[in-house]
């Protein structure tokens, strides 16, 4: 199962995504993405008692920080991966305004990028969960931070995904990065 190069014939665009352009559709993903990380940090702070706080000092606020920003390039990265995975030649990283990403100048059936667009949540967040049961107290909150950021980031994704599940077998995704295309022969 490989990706395609090119549009087949009779494929028509049936939608557009673009968050850089469309700013109410980024406002609302963003403001789910606060959803997700509010519940997730009050289920947290619920569930753990008092002593997880006392571990805090500046080097961890450091950690979480940096955590945070490796973690957005390893996401991107996994992203990548995958479109290569599919058959993708050549993948494009970069920077946006508001959102680092990675693109293809392919066209990925509904499968492919089902999993493309879940992997780097799926993947990292098994990760940090393992690394929060094996790390103790004293770097929980330092790892779900990073975990909360890994969850609510993919509010995008997980978006995409919902979108995606409801189109036709055929469809196509095209990415470049910065907005995406769907296409589709019904």
């Amino acid at each position: 199962m490989k990706c395609l190069s090119e549009l087949p014939q009779g494929y028509r665009r049936i939608l557009s995504l673009d968050l850089q352009k469309d700013k109410k559709l980024a406002l609302r993903i963003n403001i789910a993405a606060l959803a997700v990380a509010a519940v997730m940090g009050i289920i947290a702070g619920v569930v753990t008692t008092r002593e997880y706080f006392l571990y805090f000092d500046i080097v961890k606020i450091i950690i979480i920080f940096a955590g945070m920003f490796i973690y957005l390039v390893l996401h991107e990265l996994v992203h990548g991966m995958a479109m290569k995975f599919f058959g993708s030649k050549t993948v494009k990283y970069g920077f946006s305004l508001l959102y680092a990403y990675a693109g293809s100048k392919d066209y990925f059936n509904k499968n492919m990028y089902i999993v493309t667009a879940l992997a780097p949540m799926v993947i990292w967040g098994v990760v940090l969960m393992i690394l929060n049961l094996i790390c103790g107290i004293e770097w929980f909150w330092v790892i779900y931070l990073i975990q909360i950021y890994n969850i609510a980031g993919s509010t995008g994704d997980m978006y995409v995904v919902h979108k995606i599940s409801k189109m036709p077998k055929d469809v196509l995704v095209f990415d470049s990065g910065v907005s995406m295309e769907f296409y589709s022969a019904e």
